[in-house]
């Protein structure tokens, strides 16, 4: 049996499948049994969009219908940090599209609970488990109101358990990572590899916009992002274009995994598969992360680093200025007396990110603020 995996699908303008298709593309996901994309934007009438930072992605339907048919796709995982962005009545919607053009969903639910279900497959070479969770990015599902399913390690752990003991094989796709960053914090590799201790059988991330490497834990194949899929929103860092697919093959309880590179064309957003020189480099680029990812030394390494190049952007997200609309007003502050974070009110806001019970408050309270 055969299934594709691949990154965030996300068709926000008009999309000519006839042409921006290519025909390897389209064979590619002919061939295979099971055909499995993150749905990234919401298919939606409604306006109604949530208070968040970021963008508000919302799907252009027609064309999104046209490439689920061409592509035969048969899951959309929704456990993502835009199913949210038009509320419930748009995750309601994407949930109603998907059963209406016979496409099962997993990861987001009209509540935490329904959210939490496993997708089960039957095949004939076993039952599937398909667990699908999300960072809790303006998204997360909650006990009365719709989302998508969130990392909670415990909650995971449960969820994996149960599929485990129910079907043969456990597939936990995760969504989550830091934006054009190909390697996994050591956090999020800690916490992959202790999904499989629980019995996952593969785990495969996506979220970054950009490709990373992948490694074998204990018999148990991690691939930390598949960058994008198709994704019909510009950009100007050249690693938005450029993504995975993901082929597992499972024959004889056995689980072996294959990469196919592919490449959106920058104004066409023409998708095909890579080959030659250009299929070559992605793999060397894959090789050359996953050597990092399998070192612990230059893993934290290459993690400091990143921790270096962003600490400036985060500082200033910290500062009360952060709160200041009028850029040039902003700007004349930042001139005058730099972004007004000291170290006392730095040590303040770590504590309250860093201490369990000073993080779960801080959270609920902010959240209560934002509804009132």
């Amino acid at each position: 049996m055969k299934l594709l995996i691949t990154g965030d699908l996300a068709i926000i303008h008009p999309y000519d499948f006839t042409t921006q298709l290519d025909k390897s593309v389209i064979d590619l996901f002919s061939k295979s049994d099971i055909n499995i994309v993150n749905l990234e934007a919401p298919v939606t009438e409604s306006k109604c969009k949530i208070l968040k930072t970021g963008p508000h992605l919302k799907s252009h339907k027609q064309s999104l219908v046209n490439v689920f048919r061409k592509l035969k796709v048969d899951v959309a995982t929704l456990a993502n940090n835009h199913i949210l962005d038009y509320g419930e009545q748009g995750v309601f919607e994407t949930i109603s599209f998907c059963e209406t053009n016979y496409i099962k969903t997993v990861g987001a639910g009209i509540n935490v609970r329904e959210a939490q279900r496993i997708l089960y497959l039957d095949t004939e070479e076993g039952q599937v488990a398909i667990i699908n969770i999300a960072e809790n990015e303006w998204a997360s599902a909650t006990k009365k109101s719709a989302g998508a399913n969130p990392i909670d390690i415990i909650d995971n752990a449960k969820q994996i358990n149960e599929a485990k003991q129910s079907s043969d094989y456990v597939i936990v796709i995760v969504h989550g990572g830091h934006e054009y960053y190909s390697f996994p914090s050591p956090r999020m590799q800690k916490q992959y590899r202790f999904y499989a201790d629980q019995g996952a059988n593969i785990i495969v991330g996506h979220h970054t916009h950009c490709i990373s490497g992948n490694e074998i834990y204990n018999g148990v194949p991690i691939y930390y992002s598949l960058g994008n899929f198709l994704f019909t929103k510009n950009n100007l860092n050249d690693e938005w274009y450029t993504g995975l697919v993901l082929e597992v093959d499972i024959t004889n309880e056995s689980v072996d995994c294959h990469i196919h590179p592919i490449r959106q064309e920058q104004e066409s957003f023409q998708l095909s598969l890579l080959e030659g020189d250009e299929k070559n480099d992605v793999f060397e680029r894959i090789n050359s992360f996953s050597t990092i990812i399998a070192d612990e030394r230059m893993l934290d390494a290459k993690w400091n680093e990143y921790i270096d190049c962003q600490s400036r952007m985060y500082l200033n997200y910290w500062s009360p200025l952060s709160y200041v609309e009028n850029k040039y007003i902003n700007a004349a502050f930042r001139k005058l007396i730099g972004n007004m974070l000291n170290k006392k009110g730095a040590s303040l806001y770590l504590n309250l990110v860093r201490c369990e019970a000073h993080r779960d408050l801080s959270e609920e309270v902010l959240k209560k603020y934002i509804k009132e």
